[in-house]
Formats: C-alpha cells, sequence, structure tokens
C-alpha cells in the first residue's frame, strides 16, 4: 500500500472508523475518505477488544490496524496509545494526533524525529467532571504534547489563544470543526420521540454539570410552554447530578436516552423551534457546528467559546432566568426565528463546510497554513 511518491499519514488517537463514538471519530471518518479520494494513503488506528489480536484490514480504501486492548475506561485508553505508538514505528509518513489525553507519548514520537500535528481539542483540566488528580494529569499533558506537536491545531481561536501561552505562535494553526448542510430530513421519524415539527427543543449534550444541562431544564420548567424540551442522552437517577436534573423537569421535558441514528439527528435539529447548548468548556463543539448547518436558531450559553461558533445564529444567557426568558423570545417571535435560522446557516456557509475544513487540513499536512 504504501509508496515513496504517495502522500501518507496515520491516524492516532480516537477509538477507529467508522464513527461510532464521538466527534473525533466522525472527524476522522471524514478526513480519512477526504484524503484518500485525494490520492493519500492513510491508516487509522482502531482500538479492538481484549481477545483479539493485532491485525489489519482494508475500509473504503483506508488501511485500519486493530490493536487489542484489555482495560476499559481512561486506563485502557492509555493502554492503546501506548501500543498504538510503540506499534507505529516502522509505518512511513505523516502522523495526526486527535487530542492531547496522552501527550507524554507524543513525546516519544517527537524524540524519534517523527512529524506529528496534534488537535489540542479543548481545555481538557479545567473540566468540572474530573479531580484533582485527573486534572493535573491533563494539565501536564497538555503541556508535553505542546511541546512535542511540530504543528498545534487549535479548533477555536480562544484555543489558539491559550495554546500561545504553551508554545510558540508560528505552530499553530486554528480550523473549527465542520458540519453537514441538511436541508431535508424524514418529518415522520419524529414520531418515535413524541414530538412534531415546529412544537419542540433540543438539548444534545454528555449529562454533566459543565454543560448547563440543569439550567436549561430549570428553566424550561419553570412554566407551562406548550411545547417539549428533548433532552437527549442517558439519565440515570443512581447519577446524583443526573437525578437532580430529572427531578426538575416538568411533564413537557422528554428524555429519549441517546440516540445515534443520523437520520434521526437531521429530523430533530431540522424541526426544533432551537437548539439549547449550554457548553461553558471547549473549542469549536461539534453539536452546536450540526446545529448551524441545520439552521437552528441556537440559545447558548454565554461565553467567547459558543458566541465565536454560533455568531448572529444565536441568543446567550448567564443564568436559568436569562434562558428561560430566551425561550420565551422564540415561542412568541416567529419572525425572531427566521432571521435567527438564516443567520445560523449563513454562519455555517462562511465558517464550518466540511469541505473547507478538510482541505485546511490536507493543506496543514503538506506543510503550509
Amino acid at each position: 500500500m504504501f509508496q515513496p511518491d504517495v502522500r501518507q499519514i496515520i491516524i492516532l488517537g480516537i477509538r477507529g472508523v467508522p464513527a461510532a463514538h464521538g466527534g473525533f471519530e466522525t472527524f476522522a471518518e471524514r478526513l480519512a475518505l477526504y484524503l484518500r479520494s485525494h490520492g493519500w494513503a492513510v491508516t487509522v488506528y482502531c482500538q479492538g477488544s481484549a481477545s483479539g489480536v493485532r491485525e489489519t484490514d482494508d475500509w473504503n480504501g483506508v488501511r485500519r490496524i486493530h490493536i487489542p486492548v484489555s482495560r476499559d475506561g481512561a486506563l485502557g485508553t492509555i493502554e492503546f496509545d501506548a501500543k498504538c505508538v510503540a506499534d507505529v514505528g516502522p509505518i512511513p509518513g505523516t502522523i495526526l494526533t486527535l487530542g492531547y489525553n496522552t501527550g507524554f507519548l507524543c513525546a516519544w514520537l517527537r524524540l524519534r524525529g517523527r512529524r506529528n500535528l496534534i488537535n489540542m481539542d479543548g481545555l481538557e483540566w479545567r473540566r468540572a467532571k474530573y479531580n484533582l488528580a485527573a486534572k493535573a494529569y491533563l494539565w501536564l499533558n497538555e503541556r508535553i504534547a505542546c511541546w512535542s506537536g511540530n504543528r498545534l491545531i487549535a479548533d477555536h481561536p480562544v484555543i489558539a489563544d491559550h495554546l500561545a501561552t504553551r508554545a510558540s505562535r508560528h505552530k499553530i494553526l486554528t480550523i473549527p470543526y465542520g458540519g453537514e448542510n441538511v436541508l431535508d430530513a424524514n418529518v415522520d421519524l419524529l414520531q418515535r420521540f413524541g414530538v412534531s415539527a415546529g412544537n419542540f427543543f433540543t438539548v444534545i449534550a454528555r449529562p454533566e454539570p459543565e454543560n448547563s444541562v440543569l439550567e436549561i431544564v430549570e428553566a424550561f420548567s419553570s412554566k407551562a410552554r406548550g411545547a417539549k424540551l428533548l433532552v437527549l442522552g442517558r439519565y440515570d437517577s443512581n447519577n446524583a447530578f443526573q437525578d437532580s436534573v430529572l427531578r426538575a423537569a416538568s411533564a413537557e421535558v422528554l428524555f429519549p436516552g441517546p440516540v445515534y441514528d443520523k437520520d434521526a439527528l437531521a429530523a430533530l435539529r431540522l424541526y426544533s423551534i432551537a437548539y439549547l447548548h449550554g457548553h461553558k468548556v471547549g473549542g469549536t463543539n461539534p453539536s452546536l457546528v450540526e446545529a448551524l448547518g441545520a439552521g437552528n436558531p441556537v440559545i447558548a450559553h454565554d461565553n467567547p467559546f459558543n458566541r465565536w461558533v454560533a455568531g448572529d445564529g444565536g441568543i446567550f444567557f448567564n443564568n436559568a432566568e436569562e434562558c428561560s426568558a430566551a425561550i420565551d423570545r422564540l415561542l412568541l417571535e416567529p419572525s425572531t426565528r427566521l432571521k435567527m435560522s438564516a443567520a445560523s446557516r449563513r454562519q455555517w456557509a462562511e465558517n464550518f463546510t466540511w469541505e473547507a475544513v478538510l482541505s485546511r487540513y490536507e493543506r496543514a499536512l503538506l506543510g503550509g497554513q
């Protein structure tokens, strides 16, 4: 598969392709297929089960290397990344590492002269869900990755500014996440969620305090709305925070569980009144970009990350009272919804198309800006 005159890339840091786990996997799938179609030889490392063996296969012209892992959770991630870095030695090409959670392994690659571009993700060590030891580990690995990477890719200008306190500005590139242009979806898919077109709001977020899910549910539940709020994700009453969200919800708030079906997600985005986005920490959030691509008006937590992404397609809040007022406004002002929807589509078209994002990654891999 590998020839001296062929551009070659190895993607590390994800569980594998095709995407089944999150934003990085979706991005890696898109990038791998894009580069393959542009003549690159692409290798993606994929996490296998403990009972498996190292094996390779072909997926749509992309070489996959499956690495067995014996542990689950964070320790399993470290084991997987370590095995990948040990395995990649004889494979030629530029490395793209997605995330810095095992940044110490990037130092190993640097010391061996491998060219490694690192997507630095968000400010992971600031996330409330981590204890002090985990935050210290992530903080240290961010520092090591900043030193180790030949280029650092930030998905948001605020992240780029932060990285510039850790590394030289000249090696930092800002390339955001991309999203689909959703113009059509099967409205019949809404039936399974108990909602109808134009009569519901959506929240798509991990059930964690830093994503303002409790504030959003409290805001929506503060009065009768005559509309529904769909809160996607897995909520368990045995988890203290998740139970507080469930108890705060009125009868108009629905918890359908996690939804991974792309057609269903397209329908939920296209036919909702607005998308509510409470993320306080991070860069360019994939769910927010995908909402823009569907022309969703956005009600978002007020911070520099969300303001830069949503632009004129957003109304911003700092607390449950302001969130409630924003919900009222969109329910009562159809003309505002239309203006915000048009602004969201413009914002997507100008900044977040996959073609623009992936072509910029290709230029970066080739050494350009």
